[in-house]
């Protein structure tokens, strides 16, 4: 642990980091330094990629569990991705047809977790509050408008 260096002034009023004018403030002493919220045990490895996992199994089921959105997007999402590896000609016309579904999902989930910490914060009405959660809902809005766009340019011009 990286420990912070402060001054030991006897008796001169000089506070850590600050040096006096006299003659014996030269003496430093190292003074530890508590960890701080970027210095927290990270596990590296498999731990680290097991922990991930585990986080975004918990993440998924939540969001299954508690958003009833997700849970229409991901119905969405069932019929739209297997019709798009169909209708795709090629590669690149199956990558667009499903790529701009998973965008819905990663966006709604994104939205879901903004949702949740302003609720954590307060269930009281505030303009911010309200407007954060506004844009998540266009956030998904606008993904949705993506996938539209994206079939309907892929499949008319072919």
């Amino acid at each position: 642990m990286e420990a912070r260096r402060s001054v030991n002034a006897l008796g001169s009023g000089a506070g850590p980091g600050q040096r006096s004018s006299t003659p014996d403030s030269t003496a430093v002493v190292e003074t530890p330094r508590p960890p701080g919220p970027l210095e927290r045990f990270k596990p590296r490895g498999i731990t680290r990629v097991l922990r991930a996992c585990v986080a975004t199994w918990r993440g998924l089921s939540g969001a299954f569990r508690e958003e009833a959105a997700f849970r229409q997007e991901l119905a969405l999402a069932a019929a739209v991705i297997p019709l798009g590896l169909w209708l795709g000609r090629s590669g690149v016309e199956r990558a667009l047809l499903v790529a701009p579904m998973l965008l819905v999902l990663v966006v709604e989930l994104v939205n879901s977790a903004i949702e949740a910490t302003v609720d954590r914060i307060g269930f009281e009405r505030h303009e911010l509050a309200g407007l954060a959660k506004d844009i998540g809902s266009a956030a998904v809005f606008v993904s949705l408008l993506l996938l539209g766009t994206v079939w309907l340019l892929v499949l008319a011009f072919r």
